[in-house]
């Protein structure tokens, strides 16, 4: 009965910014390990960041350091990522992801598109 929708995703040029949303449903994920992933046209989905389970670490891919920034919002059960300086090999779908009792679930992504 997880469910995790995510919003925000479009078409920008290079050096802009995204907020990218995940809204969870279904029980409360604040205890959980939250994060984001993305899939570019043609590669394996990769990693980009994530919570701990407990929420107070976070953790990015080299790629994004100092450019992503994931945060949450317990009250709205909501996880971010706000996207700065974004370049085109940031294209892809981006997808929300929470890891409950062993099992990962995903939601349906959104589009990121960054134009030269």
């Amino acid at each position: 009965q997880v469910q995790l929708v995510e919003s925000g995703g479009g078409l920008v040029q290079a050096g802009g910014s995204l907020r990218l949303s995940c809204a969870a449903s279904g029980r409360t994920f604040s205890s959980y390990a939250m994060g984001w992933f993305r899939q570019a046209p043609g590669k394996e989905r990769e990693f980009v960041a994530r919570f701990s389970p407990s929420g107070t670490s976070t953790y990015y891919v080299d790629s994004v350091k100092g450019r992503f920034t994931i945060s949450r919002d317990n009250a709205k059960n909501t996880v971010y990522l706000q996207m700065n300086s974004l370049k085109p090999e940031d294209t892809a779908v981006y997808y929300c992801n929470v890891r409950v009792q062993g099992i990962n679930y995903w939601g349906q992504g959104t589009q990121v598109t960054v134009s030269s």
